[in-house]
């Protein structure tokens, strides 16, 4: 059992789901405040309701943190430290941050503000987490594909930072902070920047050569994840050494926050007290669960698994509690048209015969769904409670047929809860223990100190009290009216009273002694953020850090590309591409060892992903004074330490000056912008970039990288990656716009979903020069030798037509400018 109990973390999108969260016990509370926050799209919160509920939570003895977990433009920076100070100075507790830029200045600028690691950086290992922990951080939000055993094991390694894990709610298909799908297929709507379209959600077809359809029958969504539930392993999760379980959910309704939180408070209560509920309260619990919202649970990642168990391939909305299924239908006797009309009845209409495998309550919404077509259903309400093993009748308007499934998708119990909890003057009262001293000839003293943290006092003395005219005070009347605590956010847990026999005294004074306590506790409880805020009000804030200690040097620019084969590198260098980068996984195809790629000048390209049994397989390419391109964190940490000259791949966004100053001075010696920028942006970022920048001029872009392998969809896994035949094909997703993305798995099943067009920013060659980028990188990642070699080709001679100062060549047919013109949200 760790040190201290692991905190329940509870979202709130807006003040009502705030209020019953914190009425359902939660320990803290994570939110948004403005548009830097991943959830743009909730209500979120104005500066007066921020407050209020900062202070709320506060005397109620929880924290607020504010989530800032998106990729942070170059002109938003000091905006996005206004709101840090702002939100700090009305109460929040620590920021939850994407953005190493952000993190960065946040630490210099006001070092005493706590900070979190958002999911959004990718981080996984405990290689990752301990440079967070020496960069300044305070906790870090792990990537929800790690297992338990992985997080027990960073957890080991960092006993010293709080690890903070999802428990429950929805998870992405992507690992977060490096997915562009909804850029590149929603008109950049970006899921960095907190406007995900979750086009992940939506129906495709995986595809063979030909065109012919492959996924198995049933199988329609396969980038559509289940939601993730741990209430089984919450026992597992604390001895991992958990700090924090996150709960999802910052889009969900008041009903559903308070629902799940008030089952995780439960259980995580009977698992810090060693209790086994029974099996009714664990069937209640599990009822509760699934009457919210969900895609259905899984807990395969905590597991360490990523098979289909963890997928909801026939649909990607609440599925709700299965309760029963239809056992008839009859119609109503038929209507004229007339009556149709005055009715506004399109169809014969019915009652359906509902034989119930569980209860369902009266206003319990309620799907019956054909589980042969699941696209045909219908909704209806239950307008009186039933139980379980009972026929329940419904209108229904339109026939069903018998065997249909049906589902309670929406609970009114639950909403009822929530609306109740809603109407508190207060969503949840302190727990404090009370003294009172009533000597005869003395003050009349209270003294209120909270049971949670005996440190903070409230004491109160007033009137002397005197002997008793006519009755003597009992001390049962004393318990009473001090106990009294009505609107105030304490109430009375225990009582200690010192009183001297036959004193007197109006309880209306009591009454007033009592209130002046209770203030006097909650101006001790808000006193340190009082401090904090005269603090803060003198910091200035400048949107730039100090320059990096290395000055960028001037290069000429440089042809680059990216080969999958030998072959294809040596077309490339044949070509024009004066450096060459190959994955490690290819290298490794080709027999080559990290000597033999750095005697043919082959740059290695690590992975987006470097979880512990990563390690062996990437970190030999890293070597002292070597180039090498690092994807996360950890191997940047890596690569510094062993003096490498380390590049950094698109995956670890740099959208602002003050990040490409932090990593430099990390060890970054070079960076490649992000597909997400902007030409605007990169004219504006680049002149300030203490590195050398590239960019990716020509190639399919990676939309998506997944730890669950795409291609499980055909239903023909042979759970061994290096003899998979499909794995071998060149296959693609089809979507609803009629778009073909690549799909590729690598020998370790991690899926890499690409997007259906090719970048090609061979046009804008003469602007990208002029801003100072030095790197123009030909994608083949996807291309046979030979069209790479032409592609390298044709972008060496845009670049030696922009250097004489002519014109390019018009975007070759077919291609894409993604973001370059189309500013992502």
């Amino acid at each position: 059992m760790p040190d201290r109990s692991p905190e329940l973390l509870a979202p709130a999108g807006g003040p009502a789901p705030f209020a019953a969260a914190l009425a359902a016990g939660a320990d803290a509370i994570y939110m948004g405040m403005g548009s830097f926050n991943a959830r743009r799209k909730a209500e979120n919160f104005t500066d007066e309701a921020f407050e209020a509920a900062c202070r709320t939570a506060h005397l109620a003895g929880a924290r607020v943190y504010v989530t800032i977990n998106i990729v942070i433009k170059d002109r938003e920076m000091t905006g996005a430290l206004e709101l840090v100070r702002r939100c700090a100075c009305l109460g929040a507790d620590a920021f939850i941050i994407q953005d190493w830029g952000l993190f960065a200045e946040v630490r210099r600028l006001m070092p005493g503000i706590e900070t979190h690691i958002s999911t959004q950086a990718n981080i996984h290992d405990a290689r990752g987490v301990a440079w967070c922990k020496a960069m300044g951080a305070d906790r870090v939000t792990l990537s929800r594909e790690l297992s338990i055993n992985e997080i027990a094991a960073i957890h080991e390694a960092c006993p010293s930072i709080d690890l903070e894990v999802f428990a429950h709610g929805s998870i992405c298909f992507s690992y977060s902070g490096i997915c562009l799908l909804s850029s590149f297929c929603q008109a950049g709507r970006s899921a960095n920047r907190g406007m995900c379209a979750q086009p992940c959600r939506l129906p495709y077809e995986l595809l063979d050569e030909d065109g012919r359809v492959i996924s198995a029958p049933g199988r329609g969504r396969p980038l559509c994840p289940r939601d993730t539930c741990t209430t089984d392993l919450l026992p597992r999760l604390v001895d991992a050494g958990a700090a924090a379980l996150k709960l999802e959910g910052r889009m969900k309704a008041a009903d559903y926050v308070y629902a799940v939180t008030d089952v995780y408070r439960r259980e995580l209560d009977d698992v810090l007290a060693g209790r086994e509920p029974g099996r009714e309260e664990r069937a209640a619990r599990a009822r509760q669960l699934k009457r919210c919202f969900n895609r259905d649970f899984t807990h395969a990642y905590q597991d360490g698994r990523s098979d289909d168990d963890m997928m909801s391939y026939e649909r990607s909305n609440n599925r709700g509690e299965i309760v029963g299924r239809v056992a008839g239908f009859r119609a109503h006797e038929p209507l004229t048209k007339g009556e149709r009309m005055r009715a506004q009845i399109k169809g014969p209409a019915g009652v359906a015969a509902l034989a119930l495998d569980a209860p369902v309550g009266t206003g319990d919404l309620l799907e019956l769904r054909d589980d042969a077509d699941p696209d045909t259903f219908l909704t209806t309400l239950a307008r009186r409670y039933a139980a379980a093993g009972e026929t329940l009748e419904v209108e229904v308007p339109r026939p069903v047929v018998t065997g249909w499934r049906v589902r309670v998708i929406r609970s009114q119990e639950a909403i009822d809860r929530a609306d109740a909890v809603l109407k508190r003057t207060v969503p949840r009262k302190r727990a404090v223990d009370v003294r009172v001293r009533a000597r005869l000839g003395e003050p009349f003293c209270v003294e209120l100190s909270c049971c949670d943290n005996p440190a903070l006092c409230g004491r109160a003395e007033g009137f002397t009290v005197e002997a008793a005219r006519t009755r003597a005070v009992t001390r049962d009347d004393l318990i009473e009216h001090v106990g009294r605590m009505g609107s105030t956010p304490f109430e009375m847990r225990s009582c200690e009273i010192e009183l001297d026999e036959g004193c007197g005294m109006g309880f209306s004074a009591v009454h007033a002694i009592r209130a002046e306590a209770c203030a006097a506790l909650e101006a001790a409880v808000l006193a340190p953020y009082d401090k904090r805020t005269r603090a803060l009000a003198d910091v200035r804030l400048t949107s730039l850090s100090p320059a990096a200690p290395a000055t960028r040097r001037a290069t000429d620019p440089e042809m680059c590309a990216i080969a999958v084969t030998l072959d294809a590198a040596r077309a490339a260098r044949e070509a024009g591409a004066s450096r060459i980068y190959m994955t490690v996984d290819d290298l490794t195809a080709e027999g080559m060892s990290p000597e033999s790629a750095m005697r043919e000048h082959i740059i290695p390209i690590l992975d987006e992903v470097s979880r512990e049994r990563d390690h062996a397989r990437l970190d030999p390419w890293v070597s002292a004074d070597a180039p090498v391109a690092v994807g996360t964190i950890s191997e940047l940490s890596l690569a510094s330490e062993r003096g490498a000259a380390t590049e950094l791949r698109s995956c670890i966004p740099a959208h602002n000056a003050a990040c490409l100053a932090f990593l430099a001075n990390a060890g970054a010696h070079a960076a490649w912008l992000s597909p997400e920028l902007s030409l605007t942006e990169i004219e504006r970022l680049a002149p300030q970039s203490p590195i050398t920048l590239g960019i990716t001029v020509f190639g399919k872009p990676r939309v998506m990288t997944s730890e669950h392998c795409i291609l499980q969809v055909a239903d023909a896994c042979i759970h061994d990656c290096e003899r998979c035949s499909l794995r071998r094909r060149k296959l693609v997703l089809h979507n609803i716009d009629d778009k073909l993305l690549p799909v590729r798995t690598d020998l370790h099943g991690r899926s890499h979903l690409y997007d259906a067009y090719a970048l090609d920013y061979t046009p804008q060659l003469p602007q990208l020069l002029a801003a100072g980028i030095t790197r123009f990188m030909v994608d083949g990642t996807l291309l046979e030798s030979e069209e790479l070699a032409a592609q390298v080709a044709r972008a060496h001679r845009a670049l030696d037509a922009a250097l004489a100062g002519k014109r390019p060549a018009p975007r070759q047919k077919g291609t894409s400018s993604g973001c370059l013109f189309a500013e992502v949200e």
